[in-house]
């Protein structure tokens, strides 16, 4: 069963919020024009890869290596990728043991297949440009290493949105979806209330966990699905 967030209990929270007692003095024109637009232009956190950016890690890194994806996950050093994740290991490091049996990895051509392979997922680029257009806050939340900065060099995803939240430096360096301080280190650093968040995630689990804290979650099956659930909260653009 999916988490309440996904239904209706989760948009009955936000209408109680946005149909609170204005301070004195506030005119309820002012209130509700105020509302109106907290409740249109929430801040949306976008993990990226294989919701905004197809992953190549599963598919292409294996054929890379000349493995299938099980052989490869049995043959890897079992902490080095989370490390270089979380930025306490850098990437010359996790070449030297990516592998638990110390093989050499060639990190350049490794890196030239990843680049590669980077590209949007169907429909995104256009609704991200649309959010934008509107005036919605994009950030990205993301588990991933240094490379992102790859991901960016070749498909600029910063016209759409900002990489705030990455596990490998920033706010949330060293903590990893779907960990409750990941989410909590978001709510802290956007200093807004979590109930304006709206979080989307490919991973059933790390959609979970940000309901569990009190985000807004939608479990991404593709761009035009995640529009219609933006549309079903409210969002316009």
């Amino acid at each position: 069963m999916l988490p309440s967030c996904f239904g209706l209990r989760c948009q009955g929270r936000l209408a109680s919020k946005w149909n609170r007692r204005p301070p004195p003095g506030t005119s309820y024109v002012r209130c509700k024009a105020m509302a109106d637009l907290e409740k249109i232009r929430p801040v949306i956190l976008l993990d990226i890869m294989d919701t905004v950016v197809y992953d190549p890690f599963f598919h292409e890194m294996p054929v890379f290596f000349g493995m299938s994806f099980k052989e490869l996950l049995s043959s890897k050093h079992p902490t080095a990728w989370i490390e270089f994740e979380c930025g306490s290991i850098h990437e010359d490091e996790l070449l030297a043991k990516f592998f638990a049996d110390g093989r050499k990895v060639d990190g350049a051509a490794l890196k030239d297949m990843v680049v590669s392979k980077y590209r949007y997922l169907d429909g995104m680029e256009p609704l991200l440009r649309r959010l934008k257009a509107a005036g919605f806050e994009l950030h990205a939340m993301s588990n991933y290493p240094a490379w992102f900065r790859l991901i960016e060099e070749k498909l600029r995803p910063s016209d759409y949105l900002h990489w705030t939240f990455v596990s490998c430096e920033g706010p949330m360096k060293g903590l990893r979806k779907p960990s409750a301080e990941a989410f909590e280190v978001c709510v802290k650093t956007l200093d807004l209330p979590r109930e304006n968040l709206i979080f989307v995630d490919d991973r059933k689990v790390n959609v979970e966990a940000a309901c569990a804290v009190g985000l807004d979650g939608i479990l991404f099956q593709g761009a035009g699905a995640l529009e219609a659930e933006l549309m079903r909260r409210g969002l316009s653009f």
